[in-house]
């Protein structure tokens, strides 16, 4: 992998900063997956409908992506380091007061605050990855980002299947706090990767100008909505999963938090596998093997569903599903940002923003009829073919290396 900008980084120094860019990506799954298990106690608990608490999580994603449209531009005006440690400590604060919420509303605009905090981290965290890596080199940093990152979808159910033996949801916040905190000392450390001359003056006009350059690039447009729609799938599936699992087919908090792990190590497994493979096929190639995987196992997902056979019929299809994001979103992400190294915090905002308003909007309108298996996976299935659409038509079929 060759560096494109200071600082340059070796040895251990490289995996550190690696390792912390990775649990800095992590905020999106972190922030929902650790009291996905007691979701719907939740509910119970504040005396409120499935779709109120759903909405603590779909206020979450608004957070992750609106607050990224303010990180992403000031981390290219200022430099990365200082709005990454912000947001962070802010992060902690904000999970802190969600433990003491006294009402489902205020949980939802705390939820909400959460949200803006954490978005520092992924957006910077990309940017950062663009700042020092560039095209298939790109692509293989955001497969281990994924790697590393894809510990917390794994770890964070299964832990909170087991503090869910302990405590309520108010002590998922406080672990939340916990890990906040520890990311913010990990962030302490990280090295500023944008160098004063490549940084951005001129305030809000320059900002608008930025933005304007990117949704005027076709391509740039195309990889977002393919990001958007696949990652809206991976939404539609961390929502409405808990529901489906544990009210409909009757499985513990445990027994789902062990599915859940199992469907996040296939993301961890499609990620390590791109790594190995894009540098072979390149990432356009590997986008496109992973969008016609991830429809593959929503089709078999839906059939086991419409034939009624039970939990067999349907993990099997979500977990290649699931897994398929392990290879569009590195490639995606890479494919869109390569051209646009000197907006890359912008870049990344307006990834990240599209990717999480669509996946805050469509999970609660699916809720309002009930959340069921048919409903999800037939929203997975939908969404899978969008993205497989947009590929071949907007972007075209030919197979091109980065």
């Amino acid at each position: 992998m060759t560096l494109v900008t200071q600082p340059a980084l070796s040895g251990t120094r490289r995996l550190r900063v690696l390792v912390t860019l990775g649990a800095l990506s992590a905020f999106g799954p972190l922030s929902m997956d650790l009291y996905l298990p007691v979701l719907p106690e939740l509910g119970r608990a504040m005396r409120t409908t499935d779709a109120l608490a759903q909405l603590t999580m779909s206020m979450c994603m608004v957070g992750l992506a609106l607050g990224q449209l303010l990180a992403g531009p000031i981390s290219d005006r200022i430099g990365r380091r200082r709005p990454l440690v912000v947001g962070v400590a802010t992060y902690a604060v904000a999970s802190l007061l969600c433990a003491l919420a006294p009402d489902i509303w205020s949980l939802i605009g705390l939820r909400l605050v959460q949200g803006l905090a954490g978005a520092a981290g992924l957006v910077i965290a990309r940017a950062m990855v663009r700042d020092l890596f560039d095209g298939d080199a790109a692509a293989r940093v955001f497969s281990l980002l994924i790697l590393v990152s894809g510990l917390a979808p794994v770890v964070a159910p299964l832990v909170g299947g087991q503090l869910a033996r302990f405590t309520d949801w108010r002590g998922m916040f406080v672990a939340l706090a916990v890990i906040g905190l520890l990311l913010f000392l990990a962030a302490l450390g990280l090295p500023e990767t944008l160098t004063q001359d490549a940084r951005h003056t001129g305030g809000l006009r320059a900002t608008g100008r930025q933005f304007a350059v990117l949704v005027r690039d076709r391509a740039f447009v195309g990889y977002a909505l393919v990001l958007s729609l696949a990652g809206c799938s991976l939404f539609v599936y961390i929502t409405l999963s808990p529901f489906v699992l544990q009210d409909r087919y009757g499985v513990t908090a445990q027994v789902f938090s062990a599915i859940f792990a199992v469907n996040s190590l296939g993301i961890m497994a499609g990620g390590n596998l791109n790594g190995v493979l894009v540098g072979r096929f390149g990432a356009r190639r590997m986008l496109g093997i992973g969008l016609v995987t991830g429809l593959a196992g929503a089709l078999a997902a839906l059939v086991g569903v419409l034939a009624g056979w039970g939990l067999p019929g349907l993990l099997p299809g979500l977990f290649v599903a699931v897994s398929s994001i392990g290879l569009v979103s590195p490639n995606a992400n890479a494919l869109a940002m390569s051209p646009h190294g000197e907006r890359a915090g912008t870049a990344s905002a307006l990834l990240g923003v599209l990717q999480f308003l669509i996946g805050a909007v469509v999970p609660p309108l699916l809720s309002l009829g009930g959340a069921d298996a048919l409903s999800m996976t037939l929203a997975i299935t939908v969404v899978s073919t969008a993205a497989l659409v947009v590929l071949i038509t907007a972007l075209g079929v030919r197979s091109r290396r980065t």
